[in-house]
């Protein structure tokens, strides 16, 4: 497969019609990584008394953040799905901050692979949320005659 560059995962998230509303950016990608961020915005937010993010905002970052590692695997998915996400929310994140998540691939078998997230704001020693999930991973039809 080849290696996944920033400038392919960037058109990868900037065709996902909720990435761009959500207004996610990609800030970098490794073999099994990503690390995307998403600025605080009033549209999002879930609490109008205390600013806080909506829950689902924060739970679509790192669900997007997961799959986009699933990408980069080097396991030659050309397409992935969510097949299972939990995610633990450890505290409120701080209105006005960018949120960041980060995520990893950990295992992968043939059909799916398992994915770790982290989502955080200005404060990374403590966690916004924690994630672990599992995704599909969709290769391109073999060619006949291929084994």
């Amino acid at each position: 497969m080849p290696e996944i560059t920033l400038d392919a995962a960037r058109r990868f998230l900037d065709a996902l019609p909720h990435s761009r509303a959500l207004g996610m950016r990609l800030v970098a990608v490794a073999e099994g990584r990503a690390d995307i961020h998403m600025d605080w915005d009033a549209r999002l937010v879930g609490d109008p008394v205390t600013g806080v993010i909506h829950g689902g905002a924060v739970s679509a970052l790192m669900d997007t953040c997961a799959g986009t590692a699933v990408l980069t695997a080097g396991t030659g998915a050309i397409a992935t799905a969510t097949l299972d996400l939990r995610i633990d929310y450890m505290r409120p994140a701080t209105p006005g901050q960018t949120i960041r998540a980060t995520a990893h691939v950990y295992h992968a078998t043939r059909n799916v692979a398992f994915v770790r997230a982290t989502a955080t704001d200005d404060d990374d020693t403590r966690p916004v949320a924690a994630a672990t999930g599992a995704f599909t991973l969709e290769r391109p039809p073999e060619k006949p005659g291929k084994p």
